[in-house]
């Protein structure tokens, strides 16, 4: 692909579980806020772990007229609210900013509308085997469809797609976004990924794995990436919209710019439908290849935001994988999982980690891991984990890694834009 087009962030949007808008997510990262409760969504008695983190206080009919909202899955209506915050953001709703056949919408979901799924499942498990199911089953549920209804309400006719690839999905739709616009297919595409996945099947489901903890005397805290008790992950929910734009393209309009995207990388770990290699091997990879991509060196790099999502394999490989790659300047770096306030966000994990790397890049600032309690051992307590409380530091460039099941890594490097 050609290195003459630049790609640039020029809007941003988000609804997460510790920020309804990007201004709020990013002041929850600043100030280490756990997004973790019991949770309102359905009965957990049963359940072996009854907290997530939730989006709260949303209302979905303060954005999209009820009528159309039932014929969405809650998926849907978070990557629609995040859009919309950020083609404003950038000034795309303005007549005349954009070409519509140069505008593209790239979206990911590890699982689309499992609600809706699982719903309507359940209803006709309860009948006499006559298939009734709503008309709008099949086209809430599949997780191409958020992109549909972004492309749809602003007449985007550029490049429309999903990316599935479990928990690095929306990574993935980010650097699908960026290569469009380096190919020069599309000037300016949305681009993130939203999950909702706080539901019977989805809870059930990975305790049924054993993946969640279990911590339910002290939700607030039971996220802790790199803790020596770490056992297992918070679920959450929401979104994160990032506006990817050629850079001529945004000056020519005098739109402002967050950041640089510089460069990716993608592997596989080829090892395990769940578990990521033992040593870190894939991740290694992914991290090697995206400042390769970039033209940078590990010594460039200031922060990593890692996918960190508190369990006990995946911390230990990470770490081992970010000690390959960077050597001694393992030590010049910050590492934070913003997971430990947001909780694990699955397919829409990768935007919204990708958000928080650009507004470190920003703001020059680090959040912080929080809830950190105990030094794990088998961790090198020289590295620098930003625990509890984040770090004002310059960020010049930083990476956002995101791992998911079937061992696909996907790695997005930002930086300052100059």
């Amino acid at each position: 692909m050609t290195q003459a087009r630049r790609v640039v962030i020029t809007g941003v949007g988000a609804i997460t579980p510790i920020g309804n808008t990007a201004q709020e997510y990013l002041s929850g990262l600043k100030n280490g806020v756990s997004g973790a409760s019991f949770i309102s969504a359905f009965d957990t008695e049963k359940f072996k772990t009854r907290f997530a983190c939730e989006v709260k206080n949303f209302d979905v009919n303060q954005f999209i007229d009820r009528k159309e909202a039932r014929r969405m899955d809650r998926f849907t209506h978070f990557a629609l609210v995040c859009a919309d915050e950020a083609i404003k953001d950038a000034g795309l709703d303005r007549e005349g900013s954009f070409d519509p056949d140069r505008t593209g919408v790239i979206w990911g979901s590890g699982i689309g509308g499992l609600d809706t799924f699982l719903k309507e499942s359940v209803e006709y498990a309860k009948g006499d085997g006559t298939p009734r199911f709503n008309p709008f089953f099949i086209p809430k549920m599949i997780a191409d469809i958020a992109p549909g209804h972004i492309s749809i309400k602003y007449g985007f006719r550029g490049p429309n797609f999903s990316t599935v690839s479990a928990c690095a999905s929306s990574t993935n739709a980010l650097i699908d976004a960026y290569i469009m616009i380096k190919l020069g297919k599309a000037d300016v595409v949305v681009s993130g990924g939203s999950e909702a996945a706080i539901t019977e099947a989805g809870i059930g489901g990975f305790n049924a794995m054993q993946a969640l903890s279990t911590r339910n005397d002290s939700p607030e805290t039971a996220s802790r990436p790199f803790d020596k008790d770490r056992d297992g992950f918070v679920m959450g929910e929401g979104g994160a919209c990032l506006i990817l734009e050629e850079l001529e393209h945004a000056l020519a309009r005098d739109a402002k710019i967050y950041a640089e995207v510089a460069g990716f990388g993608l592997s596989a770990d080829a090892h395990h439908i769940t578990a990521p290699h033992p040593d870190g091997l894939g991740a290694a990879n992914v991290m090697r290849y995206a400042i390769q991509d970039a033209g940078l060196s590990p010594a460039d790099i200031d922060y990593i935001n890692v996918h960190g999502t508190s369990t006990p394999l995946g911390d230990i490989a990470e770490v081992k994988a970010i000690q390959k790659v960077f050597g001694d300047h393992v030590y010049q770096l910050n590492i934070s999982s913003t997971k430990s306030m947001t909780g694990h966000l699955l397919g829409g994990a990768g935007a919204v980690e990708a958000l928080a790397t650009v507004f470190a890049i920003c703001h020059d600032f680090v959040p912080p891991t929080i809830n950190h309690f105990t030094d794990d051992p088998d961790l090198d307590p020289a590295i620098n984990f930003t625990f509890n409380k984040a770090q004002q530091r310059t960020v010049r460039a930083a990476l956002s890694n995101t791992f998911g099941f079937g061992g696909h890594n996907a790695s997005i490097l930002f930086k300052k834009y100059h």
